[in-house]
């Protein structure tokens, strides 16, 4: 378990990457894989997907993946109508899934979650303008995660806006 907090130096890395990611060409897929390589140095995740919302549509869908294989970029899933939803993206919060049946609520394709290892979860939505743009989720194994760890997610997670905006 990850039980020190990023220190300031790192955290200060963190941001400078995501600066020096998004003035690259190649957007936005620089910047999530920026995003998923701080992730992967911070917190030795398993899977990394960033999801874009369409509150219209009511449906989400995969912008970016570190396990396209497994979790393909521009799959839609239909997590509008989930208590995940409602909480992460109609509502804007962040959430941690700390367990198995923490994953198993939340998602429907906990099964392929549960087989990459995955028994925790980090989610933060990217929000501008009052509005739910997407969410970004780190996944790993369980109690590899805490509280500074999804305050972290959630201090990055406004850097994705420009990748999310429609």
């Amino acid at each position: 378990m990850n039980t020190a907090p990023l220190p300031f130096p790192d955290a200060l890395d963190a941001h400078s990457r995501l600066d020096r990611a998004q003035s690259r060409d190649g957007q936005p897929d620089v910047l999530f894989q920026a995003f998923d390589a701080v992730f992967a140095d911070a917190l030795d995740h398993r899977l990394f997907t960033v999801l874009s919302w369409s509150r219209a549509e009511n449906h989400a869908r995969r912008a970016y993946s570190s396990r396209p294989r497994e979790y393909p970029v521009g799959a839609s899933k239909p997590m509008g109508p989930t208590e995940w939803g409602t909480l992460v993206l109609k509502g804007g919060q962040t959430w941690f899934g700390r367990t198995p049946e923490d994953i198993r609520w939340a998602f429907p394709d906990h099964e392929l979650i549960a087989s990459l290892g995955c028994e925790s979860c980090l989610n933060a939505p990217v929000l501008w303008n009052g509005e739910v743009l997407g969410a970004v989720s780190v996944l790993g194994p369980a109690g590899a995660y805490d509280e500074r760890d999804l305050s972290l997610l959630e201090a990055l997670a406004p850097r994705l806006v420009p990748a999310l905006m429609p």
